[in-house]
């Protein structure tokens, strides 16, 4: 649902972008029907470490590129983001604790505005930062356009997992120019 944090109780999409990926999860946990003891990590688009990795590196990539930090739209949509560190973290803790079945979230940042993520971007690149229309982006534009926050509530208070590393704004910071 468009503006509301995505929890570990919403199904798992089995059409439009993801929906290969939905598949096959959706595919994993009916195996716990069998005896299989199967979880899933749903991990954020941005999975970033150093300044890197995720949707928001590929924002870095296209700012070097186009030479502006863009984002779409008015940039108020939120992404979610996880350190790699503390999604292998919970990698660990799924493969100990998790019950057949069960789905997690790999959430350390609930969700940065795009355009507080494109003006780090913007300043550590030395790039003005504006608002670029959606085609900038080919065929991820309609994903990069949308907002979609997600939660780890569950997650963290049924593993006792707790992100430690930088949040992505603080770890962009590490962009060289």
């Amino acid at each position: 649902m468009p503006g509301r944090a995505a929890t570990e109780a919403d199904p798992t999409p089995t059409e439009g972008p993801v929906g290969g990926r939905g598949q096959a999860v959706t595919g994993v946990l009916g195996l716990a029907s069998r005896g299989v003891r199967s979880s899933a990590l749903r991990l954020p688009r941005t999975v970033h470490n150093e300044g890197t990795g995720g949707f928001a590196g590929l924002l870095t990539g296209i700012a070097r590129q186009s030479g502006v930090s863009g984002y779409p739209g008015d940039g108020t949509q939120r992404w979610p983001a996880v350190h790699a560190r503390d999604a292998a973290v919970l990698f660990r803790l799924a493969l100990e604790r998790a019950q057949a079945g069960t789905v997690w979230h790999a959430v350390g940042d609930e969700g940065d505005q795009v355009r507080d993520i494109a003006a780090v971007i913007g300043r550590r690149l030395g790039l003005p930062v504006e608002s670029v229309p959606v085609e900038t982006y080919g065929p991820l534009g309609v994903i990069f356009a949308a907002d979609q926050p997600a939660s780890s509530a569950h997650t963290r208070q049924a593993l006792g997992w707790e992100p430690k590393h930088p949040s992505l704004l603080e770890d962009l910071e590490n962009i060289q120019p």
